[in-house]
């Protein structure tokens, strides 16, 4: 994924927990799940389809979303993703690491250097 001023490349799992955040919200389809992760990270983040719906597909396999198909706000039909119940358990489990994680690095950033 190329990386700009505004933009950064995600690292690896981190797209699974947006999108399970992005559907806590409510039924999405994917082009508006790639929107929501789009402008909740300023553009920080650029989901391109291909990813984003490997990783829609593979959290149905895993029964953490469901799909059906309905029309999109513009009339088309769309597939919509909802979280299941698994899913929500799953978004709260990523949630919790990924705030771990990010204190874990956080402190290491800030750390001072140890004498060797």
């Amino acid at each position: 994924m190329p990386t700009t001023a505004t933009q950064l490349g995600l690292l690896q799992g981190t797209l699974d927990v947006l999108v399970l955040k992005a559907l806590s919200w409510g039924p999405q389809h994917g082009h508006a799940v790639a929107r929501l992760i789009r402008s909740s990270t300023d553009g920080a983040f650029e989901v391109l389809d291909g990813s984003l719906y490997a990783a829609l597909h593979r959290m149905e396999e895993r029964g953490w979303v469901e799909a059906e198909w309905g029309l999109s706000d513009r009339g088309k039909r769309a597939k919509f993703y909802r979280l299941t119940a698994s899913g929500r358990q799953q978004l709260r489990a990523e949630v919790s690491a990924w705030q771990k994680y990010a204190v874990a690095v956080g402190k290491m950033l800030g750390a001072v250097a140890q004498p060797a």
